[in-house]
């Protein structure tokens, strides 16, 4: 398979799981607090909802040759989205996100290599396999936020892990927040598991990864990948972090929790 064909794989296969745990929701379960501690579980559904919608309009104008629907589109969408209640916000959810899978399912294998999709905040127009990419981390990650309201040991999905490790690299000097070193840097080994990997974390203005080890780190952290991945998108607070995830050196996982506040 294609890096799309796989992202894409991941896609249909998050959407599945979650819209199977979402059509078992009550109304006052929707109603519960979710991992996004300023949303409940809806307003986490509004946001995956009103999020596919966009995604597939932006998805489909690369394939008429038109422009990126543009910021007042988005507007427009998460206003009616914000309006919904509870209940409208769950079902639109679940007909949102199918829509904007099975498109991403129907392109051809032609179409998934030389398609261009231009997401209206990048500086230049991404391939199939980065605009599928990015939206399979955004049910990935919200995805966990559903879940872990009833479950405080979730984790994120082995394939969609897979499919997000290598490019969560280069987020980090965008969802990091170095002014929380105090002026102090430091080099870290990451050694992930499922998947297996090894890399440098660059404690410093900017954050960044390195993909080599360090010959001589200041510090280690040995983790899930999956752990990782919640780690950088603000999502391992001491109540979800696994057991396994281990530290020495310089390594604070305090420390990076404010370097990763998430989003």
């Amino acid at each position: 398979m294609s890096n799309a064909d796989t992202v894409i794989a991941a896609l249909r296969a998050g959407h599945d799981t979650l819209a199977s745990f979402v059509s078992g929701l009550g109304d006052g379960d929707l109603a519960g607090p979710s991992g996004a501690s300023e949303w409940d579980i809806s307003q986490v559904l509004s946001h995956l909802g009103s999020g596919a919608e966009i995604n597939l309009a932006t998805l489909q104008a690369a394939l008429d040759g038109h422009p990126n629907p543009g910021r007042d589109f988005n507007l427009s969408v998460w206003d009616r989205w914000n309006a919904m209640s509870r209940r409208d916000r769950a079902d639109g959810f679940l007909r949102s996100n199918e829509a904007a899978t099975a498109r991403y399912e129907s392109l051809d294998a032609a179409t998934r290599e030389a398609l261009r999709v231009d997401l209206g905040f990048l500086p230049v127009p991404v391939d199939v396999a980065t605009a599928a990419r990015m939206r399979l981390s955004e049910l990935a990650l919200h995805s966990w936020d559903v879940r872990v309201g009833s479950d405080p040991h979730a984790t994120l999905a082995p394939d969609a892990t897979a499919a997000l490790l290598e490019a969560a690299s280069g987020m980090l000097a965008w969802t990091s927040r170095p002014e929380a070193l105090g002026g102090r840097e430091a080099v870290l080994r990451v050694t992930t598991t499922d998947p297996d990997s090894t890399f440098t974390l660059h404690l410093a203005e900017p954050v960044s990864v390195d993909p080599a080890a360090p010959q001589t780190p200041d510090g280690t952290i040995t983790l899930p990948a999956e752990a990782w991945l919640r780690l950088v998108a603000g999502r391992l607070a001491p109540r979800h972090t696994p057991p396994t995830v281990t530290t020495t050196g310089t390594a604070d996982l305090d420390l990076l929790r404010d370097v990763f506040p998430g989003y």
